[in-house]
């Protein structure tokens, strides 16, 4: 069984200006289905049985271009996703984004991967909306 999923998406601005955008959590409610609110080190999530209250880490290096976050639920389970902005030139870049199975018991997880999946591609989506064209 696949418990991951990469995803990259074409973007029309400089790696800087996407890292900037990708690499600040308070954005995140911006352009994910998943962030209700962000609020330094904590945030609110969306999820089939509804929000719930997490801790959240972002870590981030810009010379790298990688961009990971790390999601702690009160139960002690820990959720973590990987991205990295990769320049094309001077005003093109790639973003990555590997999606890696949720915490939660097998029995909860059939499907949740592939639902994921296609979640991630609309918020990869809305994110070069964004980051081009500056709409939400």
């Amino acid at each position: 069984m696949k418990n991951y999923d990469v995803q990259t998406i074409d973007l029309d601005v400089s790696r800087e200006k996407a890292f900037a955008f990708i690499a600040d959590p308070m954005k995140l409610p911006a352009w994910t289905q998943a962030f209700a609110s962000v609020s330094a080190n904590h945030a609110i999530m969306r999820t089939r049985n509804g929000e719930v209250k997490i801790t959240l880490a972002v870590e981030n290096a810009l010379d790298c271009g990688t961009i990971d976050w790390r999601m702690e639920f009160s139960d002690g389970c820990i959720g973590t996703a990987c991205s990295r902005v990769v320049e094309i030139d001077r005003d093109r870049c790639l973003y990555s984004f590997v999606l890696l199975m949720p915490p939660m018991p097998l029995q909860q997880l059939e499907g949740t991967l592939q639902a994921q999946s296609r979640t991630l591609a609309e918020e990869l989506r809305k994110l070069k909306e964004i980051l081009e064209h500056g709409s939400c």
